[in-house]
Formats: C-alpha cells, sequence, structure tokens
C-alpha cells in the first residue's frame, strides 16, 4: 500500500497540527511525515516532539529566498502539506511542486475577513467589531493569494451579541478540532465531505 506522506506547517502554538496528528496517528496510509515551522520558539515544535515526529525550523529567508524547504520536502517524499496556523505566504516553488495539493484553514467563512493581516485573533476581533451574527472556518486549497484558493468545506456557528473575541475563538477551535482533519482525509483519499451543519455550536 502506498503512504501519502503529509507535512505540516506551522508559525505558532500548534494546536491543529497536534489534531491533525493524532487524527492521522494509526494510519497505515496516510502518515504525518513532518512539522516545518518558521519561528524560532513556536510551541509547535515541543508538540511535535511530544508526538514524536521529526520537526525542522526554516526562516522567512529559508521559504522565500530559496529551495531549502522545497528540497526538504522533495527528500522525504512528501505528497502534501497543510497549513495549520502558517502565517506566511507560500512561495512560488512550493505552489508549482505541490499543485492542488497544499491546504489550509481560515478562521472565518472566506471570502469575508480574508486577505494579509487577517488571521487568528485579528479575524475574531473584526467579526465582534462588525456585530455578526455568524462565523466559521473555511477550509480551502492554496494558491498565490491570501485565503483566494478553491473552497473545499465550509462550518458555520453563531455569534452572539454579548460574544468577545474569545468567546467567538472558543467556538471556532471547536468547529477546527471537529472538521479539519477529516476534511483533509476526505480530500486526499476521495472519501465524501463531512456534512456541513450551519450552526454547529451556540
Amino acid at each position: 500500500m502506498k503512504q501519502t506522506r503529509l507535512s505540516i506547517l506551522a508559525s505558532g502554538n500548534g494546536t491543529n497540527a497536534q489534531q491533525i496528528a493524532e487524527y492521522f496517528a494509526e494510519r497505515n496510509d496516510i502518515i504525518i511525515d513532518s512539522i516545518i515551522y518558521n519561528k524560532r520558539d513556536a510551541y509547535v515544535a515541543t508538540r511535535a516532539k511530544n508526538l514524536g515526529i521529526e520537526s525542522f525550523y526554516m526562516s522567512r529567508r529559508d521559504f522565500m529566498e530559496s529551495n531549502k524547504v522545497l528540497e526538504l520536502m522533495q527528500s522525504r517524499n512528501v505528497d502534501y502539506l497543510i497549513l495549520a496556523g502558517f502565517l506566511l505566504l507560500v512561495p512560488e516553488n512550493l505552489l508549482k511542486a505541490f499543485p492542488n495539493k497544499i491546504i489550509n484553514i481560515h478562521p472565518a467563512l472566506l471570502p469575508n475577513y480574508g486577505g494579509k493581516g487577517m488571521y487568528g485573533h485579528h479575524v475574531h476581533e473584526a467579526v465582534v467589531a462588525n456585530h455578526e451574527s455568524v462565523t466559521g472556518i473555511t477550509i480551502h486549497v492554496v494558491d498565490h493569494r491570501y485565503d483566494c484558493g478553491t473552497t473545499l468545506f465550509q462550518a458555520r456557528c453563531v455569534v452572539l451579541p454579548t460574544d468577545s473575541a474569545d468567546d467567538v475563538a472558543a467556538r471556532i477551535h471547536l468547529l477546527e478540532k471537529s472538521y479539519f482533519p477529516p476534511v483533509i482525509d476526505a480530500y486526499i483519499t476521495g472519501k465524501p465531505m463531512p456534512v456541513q451543519k450551519e450552526i454547529l455550536c451556540e
């Protein structure tokens, strides 16, 4: 059986990276080959160590001005790149080497609240400031623009009038945990996508 090898790219805490790794931990057909991080103090490196997954620090220059990351991925026979809180724009050399094989999750219902600078808490703060009644997650294929690739899946949750950005973030984390790993699985294996629920948590 051919194994499909995934590498996770992350910039920070690594919650999603850990959830993805745990989801595929018992699989033989899809394995997490490595975790690549671009901030030296990113906690995701500690998570990788605890999970027994090889991790590699790559600087912004390594990503944007060299083939160092690409050569590492090719040497390890990686098939897909998964962005889990990765904040750099994916460079052209990786986009060409992994066409339609780079997957990202965004903590909003794209095309709303996407683009440069719109990540993490910045998104939740904007959602609350604009008095949105619904928000959610978008899982999409990556292209050369921030948050503009083909949408694979969206799931929604309510935003209450009394919610803070932290309240919204907590609901979004539930959606990410519930859907990101199985959507990756479905996209790679060709299985049906998970059933989308309009309002998952209230």
